[in-house]
This record gives C-alpha cells, structure tokens and sequence, in this order.
C-alpha cells in the first residue's frame, strides 16, 4: 500500500463531490473517506489517494499557478472517459484527449479543471502505430 497522496482544495465540497464522483471511476479509483462536511478521498488502484477538503486554515481556495495532478489510466479509453466525465460534470476542458508527442512518442492524454479550478491530466503511454 502506498502511503502517497494530494490535497485538493474545494470552496463547495458538494460541488466537487459530485464531479470527482464521475471522474475517480472512469479512473478505476474508488471513494476511500468520508467525513461529511469536511473531506473525502479516493483510493487509485495502487493506492494513491486523492483528498478533497476545504482549505485547513479557513482561507478562500486558490490553484497553485503552474501546478498539474497527473493521474495514470490503463488505457487511451480510461482517458477518454475521465476527460468526458470531468466536463459533463463541472469541469472545464483544458486539453482534448489525444497524442501529445512533445512529452514523448508514446503519451496520450486529456486535461480538464475540475469546478475550483484544480487542473488535472488524466494519463497513459500507448505504442505508437508506424
């Protein structure tokens, strides 16, 4: 079991719960905690977890500048699914699902931000056809 994980600020934790409810089974990932009205985590397969709260010291939530959540899929499919699930729930489309062969001959991927504005890539590495 992984002991890794990511925080995710919310200003409406209802909001996100109902997004990330979408996309975390398009990723294979499950709902792991619940603490109603304060946070709630998802369990990736291979155990990394991704919590969702509002912010600890009781300021407004805010997206680190220049900062990316990468989450790995098993397939271009898992991608596909997760980039539609992210945008048919809230989130908004930062990059289509698709061959990115500047990160490397074999990435494909899909970003979105999720409603706080959290951006995120949904991940995998496929052979390319020649």
């Amino acid at each position: 079991m992984t002991k890794c994980y990511i925080t995710l600020g919310s200003s409406d934790l209802d909001r996100s719960r109902a997004y990330y409810d979408a996309v975390m089974p398009a990723l294979g990932a499950k709902l792991a905690d619940d603490y109603p009205g304060m946070t709630y985590s998802y369990e990736m397969p291979g155990g990394f977890k991704i919590w969702i709260t509002r912010p600890q010291n009781g300021e407004p939530q805010a997206c680190g500048n220049g900062h990316t959540v990468g989450l790995y899929t098993n397939s271009p499919e898992q991608v596909d699914a997760a980039h539609k699930a992210a945008l048919e729930n809230g989130g908004s489309d930062e990059g289509a699902p698709g061959p990115r062969p500047m990160y490397g001959p074999e990435f494909y991927g899909g970003y979105a931000r999720d409603p706080d504005g959290n951006k995120m890539s949904f991940v995998t590495y496929v052979k390319v056809k020649e």
